[in-house]
């Protein structure tokens, strides 16, 4: 039997932030991009401008809109907010995450242990995971097989869906993803797969 086509999957994740800015959202850490991250941003639109892009997602934080918004005014498209693709949450340690000597330790026993929920009040694995395929399948649903979506999304966002399209062990994507980063799956019937990891090739450095 022939399988229908595809549901091309765009995830990228957001420029660099400026750390220690912006106030926390629903008590999560909400920093706008660096003056690197929008130039990355910029880099992103001049990568998939020329792709036939269906719809284009955000999350609720600044630095994903803020990072799409090149590709936006290229585009003409708007975007829509899924809650479900957000950043995992990591409980009473998110305003430390604002300095990089914060996130680096965090990082450290998070990534030795490959457990976001190490943390003390962090978001549990299982509910994190699940509410990344509900986020997932609500993109592939809003553009339909044979269509592309465009989510500009968060690291640890990125890393679970990569675990889940591959069977990896947890947070094995987690270290080698880059701000401004492409990163492309498939999504055939409730099925997930990946093609391109970390793509960086439109970055100037």
């Amino acid at each position: 039997m022939t399988r229908g086509p595809a549901t091309d999957l765009v995830l990228v994740r957001h420029g660099e932030t400026s750390y220690g800015e912006g106030a926390l959202i629903d008590g999560q850490l909400n920093p706008p991009l660096s003056n690197i991250g929008r130039e990355q941003a910029r880099q992103i639109a001049e990568r998939l401008g020329g792709e036939d892009v269906t719809a284009l997602f955000v999350t609720p934080f600044l630095r994903t809109v803020e990072t799409a918004w090149p590709l936006v005014e290229r585009s003409g498209l708007a975007t829509t907010v899924v809650p479900e693709l957000r950043e995992v949450h990591l409980g009473e340690l998110e305003a430390r995450l604002g300095s990089l000597d914060g996130r680096r330790e965090v990082m450290r026993e998070v990534l030795r242990q490959a457990r976001w929920d190490v943390v003390s009040d962090a978001e549990p694995a299982d509910v994190f995971a699940d509410r990344v395929a509900a986020g997932i399948a609500e993109l592939a649903t809003a553009v339909g097989p044979g269509g592309r979506a465009v989510a500009f999304v968060h690291g640890g966002v990125i890393a679970e869906a990569c675990r889940q399209a591959t069977g990896s062990r947890p947070l094995a994507f987690v270290p080698h993803l880059r701000n401004a980063s492409i990163t492309r799956l498939h999504y055939r019937s409730d099925e997930l797969s990946l093609t391109v990891f970390n793509d960086i090739a439109h970055l100037a450095s």
